[in-house]
């Protein structure tokens, strides 16, 4: 099988150019990432749909309190026994493969995540499956292209086409596909890069339509656009810009709660418990939460109640807005306690479901006082793209989700408006998406910033020196003389003998007194040290070197490993070298 495969390779390395056999590939991703993205949802709505045949409409249902913690079990038990990997966290693995991986996913997260998020949501996990798919989509693409030897750039390109046809095969939406890579994946591609893209979005769509129908997601005809509405869409982009802020910061606590959890057992029995009860108590918090986001669209918002203790009061407007409410302000818990406890899922679903959420009781509450008339529905999309764009930091993936998965493309204006309004309030206060939080702050993250994403990409202990000569403070000036003249560097690094660096010996500090032999020996190097203007680690970032740099001035500074041993020194015309050759790398030829 292996010598077949060789001969292929040497077939096309022969007969199709690389620019052509790209096209090749993004089409095979495409059509890979529709089938991963069709049969994840198949199995999560078999298992939803075997889970809850024992549901009963209207009334408590105890099973709520078993099923979840069963799926989660299951899902951890998976991964921790059979996969052995950290799965979770989706689209920031992506971003961690980009930025430090060279976009390298490892082979089994094209077929990992799609097991343990079915089990996870199948049971009722409140999270959503979209970040896996994405992480799968990338997965295809990056060990797709591995297994036909393309170089760093184009798996870099592989990847991102997989997240767009992933994004596209499951939401039926292939422009948000393409937008979702370069905006939330932060991929700096070219008009050339654009294609490859949009074959995979288009191919994942076309195919996913082939197998699932083509209806979309959520059926919608909108009103028609009215001008005196727009105050209120400002309006609702601020209340989902803070509600992004809460969805943010309150994953981000939570989750590190949870990681504070030393065993997985502690984590499945604190997440489990947390997650059972409050599905119990809010059913709406069950699975991915879309049935609640038909409901509201449908103006069954009473539906939303059933199965809860708030299901008597139905019709009742503070009784349902309190139930709402409570229910936005839970669902990070549920979503928390269930990737904290085991699960496997991403925060997709949930944003779009606070979101809808949102919207629908400002309108609805709106509509109540008599302030105004407005068009719920409208509004709970409206919502829907709001906390996408403030929680993803991606403005335009928010609006284009929202427009495809309906089908809605009236909503276009209305949309655009809202997520605006949400991005910049949030971007107020958090420079980073949830996704991009973590590695953001290890100085691991690509962005926009082309200089930035290059000093992301070099490594400090790619670009040390070690070719200087080593001295001791207690030499002579006689001693080091000999060694001075078969150095070609003007620098001497002083360590002691437990190899510490205790200071620098600068050849244009002693110039004036190294050709007087009546000085020899009574100056020792440690009276013509001095001490290095700073230092750097091994485990600095490179953009955090270049500020040692800028404060310090120096052109030199050494470099220390996690015991303070000295190993090395690292120069500003190395950096400038190093940067130069990874910028023409990642330009267009």
């Amino acid at each position: 099988m292996q010598e077949l495969f060789l001969k292929v390779l040497s077939w096309r390395e022969r007969n199709i150019n690389e620019k052509h056999f790209i096209l090749i590939l993004s089409f095979l991703v495409g059509l890979f990432c529709a089938l991963a993205a069709f049969v994840l949802k198949a199995i999560i709505e078999f298992v939803h749909e075997v889970v809850r045949e024992s549901f009963t409409e209207g009334n408590l249902n105890y099973l709520y309190l078993a099923t979840p913690i069963m799926g989660i079990f299951c899902a951890s038990f998976y991964v921790r026994y059979f996969v052995k990997d950290d799965i979770s966290h989706g689209v920031t693995k992506i971003l961690y493969a980009i930025s430090q991986r060279k976009a390298r996913i490892k082979p089994h997260n094209m077929w990992s995540s799609i097991i343990a998020s079915s089990l996870t949501i199948g049971f009722g996990g409140s999270v959503g499956a979209e970040a896996p798919i994405v992480l799968t989509g990338s997965a295809i693409g990056s060990n797709l292209g591995k297994a036909f030897r393309m170089n760093q750039k184009t798996l870099m390109l592989m990847v991102g086409c997989g997240a767009a046809g992933a994004i596209a095969g499951i939401f039926k939406a292939p422009i948000t596909g393409v937008i979702f890579t370069l905006e939330v994946l932060m991929l700096d591609l070219t008009m050339a890069s654009i294609v490859p893209l949009l074959i995979s979005a288009a191919t994942a769509s076309v195919f996913t339509f082939f197998l699932s129908g083509e209806s979309f997601m959520f059926e919608f005809t909108p009103d028609k656009f009215q001008l005196d509405r727009v105050p209120y869409y400002i309006l609702l982009g601020i209340v989902c810009g803070f509600v992004s802020l809460y969805f943010t910061r309150g994953m981000n606590k939570l989750e590190s709660f949870f990681a504070s959890l030393n065993t997985p057992i502690k984590k499945l029995m604190v997440g489990g418990i947390m997650l059972s009860v409050l599905i119990f108590f809010l059913p709406p918090l069950y699975g991915e939460g879309y049935d609640t986001i038909g409901y509201l669209l449908d103006g069954k918002a009473e539906m939303v109640t059933q199965n809860s203790v708030f299901y008597g009061f139905k019709d009742n407007f503070y009784m349902l807005s309190l139930f709402l409410f409570l229910v936005i302000f839970f669902k990070i818990f549920a979503s928390a306690a269930t990737n904290g406890s085991g699960g496997t899922g991403g925060i997709f679903a949930p944003s779009l479901f606070m979101g809808c959420v949102s919207g629908y009781i400002m309108a609805y509450s709106i509509n109540f006082m008599n302030i105004a008339k407005l068009p719920e529905k409208n509004f709970a999309l409206a919502g829907m793209a709001g906390v996408m764009a403030g929680v993803m930091h991606a403005p335009l993936t928010g609006t284009f989700l929202i427009a495809e998965m309906t089908g809605g493309y009236g909503l276009f204006l209305s949309l655009m408006i809202t997520s605006t309004i949400a991005y910049i309030t949030i971007l107020a206060f958090e420079p980073h998406s949830l996704y991009a939080m973590r590695l953001a702050k290890k100085g691991e993250l690509l962005t926009h910033h082309t200089d930035k994403n290059v000093l992301t990409l070099l490594k400090t202990e790619n670009v040390i020196e070690k070719d200087l000569q080593v001295i001791h403070p207690n030499m002579y000036l006689g001693e080091i003389i000999d060694i001075i003249a078969k150095s070609k560097r003007n620098i001497f690094p002083v360590l002691d003998k437990h190899h510490r660096l205790v200071g620098l010996l600068s050849l244009d500090e002693i110039r004036n007194i190294m050709f007087r032999p009546e000085l020899y020996k009574r100056f020792k190097v440690s009276q013509l040290m001095v001490t290095p203007p700073g230092f750097v680690t091994l485990n600095d970032s490179m953009e955090k070197v270049m500020l040692v740099f800028e404060k310090t001035q120096a052109w030199n500074l050494p470099v220390l490993d996690e015991a303070g041993l000295y190993v090395g020194f690292v120069s500003k015309s190395k950096i400038f070298n190093s940067y130069r050759d990874i910028l023409v790398t990642l330009s267009d030829e």
